[in-house]
């Protein structure tokens, strides 16, 4: 059987910075208990009001705002809307009640990275934040491809995850075969990963499926096909 050369040792990146906008306390403390559950996120500041968040981002170097609209200070998405567009801005994730259609139009236009209705489930957040790190690792690239435009466009495939996909085990199915040109089978996948062949061929097919990753099939003398996968581009 092939095997895919030992995965070279690479620094591991830098945490996104969360800010967390949430007037409710109890709220606000959920919203960083579940940021700081997850690899990869770090909560910087956690505020009350638009002025202290307003203040802390004057101080603070921020990745990601996760922001109520309805505060005690002002509308939350006004405040967003009114932020200034740079390469290096922060970006948001808007965390509310509110479900009307002109608000989430006004969300999407402004640019908002997603929208999520309270009260909303852990796996929906995941597909938030992996969003959010597919965008950032974009970001670093001089020239994209089509892949690229398409993970910075959000035509990733966290969006609507079928049954049986979870976004967790779907980011690092994808970390794996990011991490390098290397081809992975089923097993070799599903070994490195602590899961089976077959689930870890489940979300490899899915990931094929929407071009985000490849497959050669080398036919053997004895035995099924071996099937090896790898991301469908290098330089995203």
């Amino acid at each position: 059987m092939t095997r895919s050369p030992p995965l070279p040792a690479q620094a591991q990146p830098t945490p996104s910075r969360v800010m967390i906008v949430e007037d409710d306390e109890l709220v606000r403390t959920i919203h960083r208990t579940l940021v700081a559950d997850t690899p990869g996120f770090q909560v910087v500041s956690a505020v009350g009001t638009l002025a202290q968040a307003e203040q802390d981002l004057g101080q603070l170097t921020v990745d990601l705002l996760m922001v109520d609209i309805y505060l005690p200070d002002g509308n939350g998405l006004d405040w967003v809307s009114g932020l200034p567009r740079t390469p290096s801005s922060p970006d948001v994730i808007m965390v509310t009640a509110a479900n009307d259609l002109p608000t989430v139009q006004t969300a999407v236009r402004s640019g908002v990275l997603d929208f999520l209705i309270k009260p909303f489930d852990r796996q929906r957040l995941q597909a938030a934040f992996q969003r959010h790190q597919q965008r950032r690792a974009v970001s670093s690239a001089g020239h994209l491809t089509q892949s690229g435009v398409d993970r910075l466009l959000r035509h990733d495939p966290v969006t609507h995850l079928p049954k049986g996909i979870d976004a967790a085990t779907l980011t690092r199915v994808q970390r794996l075969l990011d991490r390098g040109p290397e081809a992975w089978s089923a097993e070799l996948a599903g070994k490195h990963l602590g899961v089976s062949r077959i689930t870890a061929w489940r979300y490899l097919e899915y990931l094929v499926g929407l071009s985000f990753a490849t497959v050669d099939v080398q036919y053997q003398t004895t035995g099924r096909p071996l099937k090896l996968y790898r991301r469908t581009d290098a330089s995203v």
